[in-house]
């Protein structure tokens, strides 16, 4: 659904706009859709060679805003992470990154439609039919149950995130010191974490960061346990 302001009205698209939007959405690639200075329509594809983009004011930035004064010099980042793209805004503007009209704190998922507002810009996600097939249910996930120890791996794992959204989790070495239990004690308490966000079939490199950053998403993993020693 889109508002009298969304880069999705249809109304304020000519012909042309809509037919390399429809092009678009039969496509391959994920891209964001806006409209730039001139109110010109913008896609701008994700490349999935790429794993990581840069949106703000200055030109150097994959997608520069320039004429946007509500728009820090470098405002956010776009990364993708186990084959999804997520935004992540931790400190790096003065006015945030905005979701669905929700601020972004720390880094969540990208899903279809969602509305990114950066100042006065606003910019689309979009996933063309042939991959837009996640029936992850997002929110909160209360039927999850971990035990203190699971817990205690779960907010380590996290905690470089605390800071920058440009970290990697927590290596199972760098737990394992700070609980002061064994890396195998970490690993075994991960495997049931794994499982239990069905990550399982992922690669070991991406299943850790996705675990990550979907615990902070689902709000399983807080800032204020981040403060508890």
């Amino acid at each position: 659904m889109s508002t009298p302001d969304s880069p999705l009205n249809p109304h304020a698209a000519t012909p042309r706009e809509l037919h390399e939007r429809h092009k678009a959405e039969r496509g391959t690639l994920p891209f964001l859709l806006f409209r730039d200075h001139h109110g010109a329509q913008v896609l701008h594809p994700l490349d999935a060679e790429r794993s990581r983009l840069s949106i703000g004011r200055n030109p150097a930035n994959d997608i520069a805003l320039e004429w946007d004064s509500g728009v820090s010099r470098l405002h956010t980042e776009l990364e993708r992470i186990g084959g999804e793209w997520t935004i992540g805004d931790v400190g790096l503007s003065r006015n945030g990154s905005w979701v669905n009209e929700e601020r972004v704190r720390g880094r969540q998922r990208l899903r279809d439609g969602d509305v990114i507002r950066l100042g006065r810009t606003s910019l689309v996600f979009r996933l063309p039919a042939s991959i837009d097939a996640d029936p992850t249910v997002t929110g909160p996930l209360p039927l999850l149950k971990f035990s203190a120890g699971q817990r205690r791996v779960l907010v380590e794992l996290c905690r470089p995130y605390k800071d920058t959204h440009m970290a990697a989790p927590s290596t199972n070495r760098q737990i394992a010191d700070r609980l002061s239990v064994s890396v195998d004690a970490v690993k075994s308490q991960l495997r049931v974490l794994f499982t239990a966000f069905e990550l399982d079939h992922l690669p070991q490199n991406q299943k850790r960061a996705l675990l990550a950053i979907r615990a902070l998403e689902t709000g399983v993993v807080s800032a204020q346990d981040f403060s508890e020693v």
